[in-house]
């Protein structure tokens, strides 16, 4: 059995959820060597709704290992160049 991993829940009092995704992916450029924090599963939501939430990118496997760093719902074929 692993153990639990802990989910750090970060309110903010921005308004608009292309501004907080925008605030997640300045957050990934500036913490994406702390190795403990998965960016990848990084979702959005609504104060009033936080059991609706939105994930900020499509995080799929690829086929070297590594996952895609494009937006969820980006158009083409997954990649890493880029923070989408």
């Amino acid at each position: 059995m692993t153990a639990p991993r802990w989910i750090i829940h970060l309110p903010t009092t921005l308004t608009s959820r292309e501004v907080a995704a925008g605030l997640a992916a300045a957050l990934r450029m500036s913490l994406d060597h702390v190795e403990v924090i998965d960016f990848g599963e990084t979702t959005l939501s609504e104060e009033d709704a936080q059991y609706l939430r939105h994930r900020v990118w499509c995080d799929a496997r690829l086929d070297d290992g590594r996952r895609c760093r494009l937006r969820d719902g980006h158009p083409g074929s997954c990649g890493t160049a880029g923070e989408g």
